[in-house]
């Protein structure tokens, strides 16, 4: 994780994802997070955390944003884009950027600052059993229906360009 000033133009993306992390929270829409995401110096995405708004556990500040640049965009691909977070990203979102194509993420708030924040916004739990082999994770992953994997796999093959 690097750690640096930014410049102004920055700044005033990341000042936006703050006034949209102040949103959720004024308006009890979710826990206190904002996320703007940017293609050419222009914004094309916004999200604040709309947890309790959506009753939606994955409707955090980045997924949002997210949503809201692909849709903008028409595409699934955000390639060339950066994220302004106020906080930094759960392991969910970090997994939806990474899958995007973001290129960089600029966040405000690190995860041990959420921590102190509120211990109930941590998500250190996340990381800790994720880091593990899947046989060894709190929650139990486990593979049924062997056949019909092998035969959806060789269908998707086939279908596949």
């Amino acid at each position: 994780m690097e750690k640096r000033n930014a410049d102004d133009k920055t700044n005033s993306f990341m000042k936006r994802a703050i006034d949209l992390s102040l949103f959720a929270l004024e308006q009890n829409h979710g826990d206190p997070f904002g996320s703007v995401i940017v293609k050419n110096g222009i914004i094309v995405g916004e999200g604040w955390n709309k947890k309790q708004l959506r009753t939606d556990p994955s409707a955090h500040a980045e997924m949002e944003a997210v949503r809201d640049a692909c849709k903008k965009l028409q595409t699934t691909s955000l390639q060339g884009c950066e994220v302004y977070a106020s906080a930094q990203p759960c392991p969910m979102c970090l997994a939806a950027l990474y899958l995007s194509g973001v290129e960089k993420i600029y966040y405000c708030i690190p995860s041990k600052g959420i921590e102190e924040l509120n211990k109930n916004l941590s998500v250190q739990f996340i990381y800790d059993a994720l880091s593990k082999e899947a046989s060894q994770r709190p929650i139990p992953e486990i593979q049924i229906q062997g056949e019909e994997a092998d035969d959806l796999v060789r269908r998707y093959r086939k279908l596949a360009p």
